[in-house]
């Protein structure tokens, strides 16, 4: 009984019905191997299952087992993620990989503890491995469980406060059946991602429809409450399209900040109120080059927390192959530029490049 009269037979007696004639078909759930597991959790963490599926049968080619994957470099792991974003998750991805061969023996562990020590899984991703991959009671509260459960019991907290969501932590406990956890844990996934979807949900078709709170007070189209918008910042940055006997100068990001390892044009912020030819002009000086830049058009990209409004600049220049600047640089041929992975905002300035060309 979950305290407000609901209770774990209820729900998944109703739910598991249901997932025997409606649950999705995935390649993630063809298997009870805890790595294919653990790696579809962390690819569908922020991202989408239709963009997950190629990626994931991708990496899988590359990397069939853990033990591959741990000896493997992070530059190859890393280039292989590029294009699914949220690339904090292919250096977790990589770390855990390593620490369940050296701490487990290459052996993913079957407890929550151990689970959620590894490298980037949480609370809700060890309890879906727990559930999914071992058949034990795992609890999940990821974004679709999060609102069939803020419906079902017409939950008018803003969901992510910290009141809000220890009941919501409390209620996916009690709700999570002792028998059939696999099972339960993806039918309730799927329940939230094809039926009790964020806008126009389909409660004629939702096999808890009569038990659900929201649809009772014809709340199911208000519920869960939006978080007040942010007004999302905007950053200004230069990247400078540098060419010397056909070749474009690219350099990697640092490991440990944001797209740490992808590749990327040299690229520079703009203070507020300044001009970007003149930090166009700064960043060619600190690379030790020299020659005359000229304007290339620009290229916008939205990340989770800023916009990102980039200004190209493009020209031959003279000076050494190594560039001043510490960190891995390369000049390469426009064909050999598909090749690296480049991060979201300077594939588009390469497009630019391109087109312009």
């Amino acid at each position: 009984m979950t305290g407000d009269g609901l209770t774990s037979g209820q729900v998944s007696s109703l739910l598991l019905a249901w997932y025997g004639r409606a649950g999705r078909q995935l390649p993630w759930r063809q298997t009870r191997e805890p790595y294919r597991i653990w790696l579809s959790e962390i690819m569908l963490q922020q991202t989408g299952v239709d963009t997950v599926i190629p990626y994931y049968l991708k990496f899988l080619d590359r990397f069939p087992d853990v033990s591959t994957l741990a000896d493997a470099e992070l530059d190859a792991v890393i280039a292989l993620w590029a294009g699914l974003g949220y690339y904090s998750r292919a250096r977790n991805l990589h770390a855990a990989a390593r620490q369940v061969v050296s701490a487990h023996d290459g052996r993913f562990p079957a407890d929550l503890a151990s689970l959620q020590s590894l490298p980037g899984v949480g609370r809700s991703t060890a309890g879906a491995i727990l559930a999914i991959a071992f058949d034990r009671k795992g609890v999940i509260l990821d974004g679709n469980v999060r609102r069939v459960l803020c419906r079902l019991f017409a939950l008018e907290q803003d969901p992510r406060a910290v009141a809000a969501e220890r009941q919501l932590w409390c209620w996916a406990e009690a709700l999570t059946p002792e028998d059939r956890p696999h099972d339960y844990a993806q039918a309730i996934m799927d329940l939230g991602a094809t039926v009790c979807t964020p806008r126009q949900p389909k409660c004629a078709a939702c096999p808890l429809a009569g038990l659900c709170r929201a649809r009772a007070a014809n709340l199911q189209h208000e519920l869960p409450r939006s978080r007040q918008k942010k007004t999302v910042p905007v950053q200004t940055q230069v990247a400078l399209l540098l060419e010397r006997s056909g070749r474009l100068l690219v350099r990697k990001r640092p490991l440990d900040g944001m797209l740490g390892g992808l590749w990327e044009f040299p690229a520079a912020a703009v203070a507020a109120g300044k001009d970007p030819a003149c930090a166009a002009r700064k960043l060619l000086a600190e690379l030790g080059l020299a020659g005359e830049l000229r304007e290339a058009g620009a290229v916008r990209h939205a990340y989770s927390h800023f916009k990102l409004d980039l200004h190209c600049y493009r020209g031959a220049v003279d000076g050494p192959l190594l560039v001043a600047e510490a960190g891995e640089s390369r000049w390469l041929e426009l064909a050999e530029l598909g090749a690296i992975p480049l991060h979201g905002a300077h594939k588009k300035v390469l497009a630019l490049l391109a087109s312009n060309r």
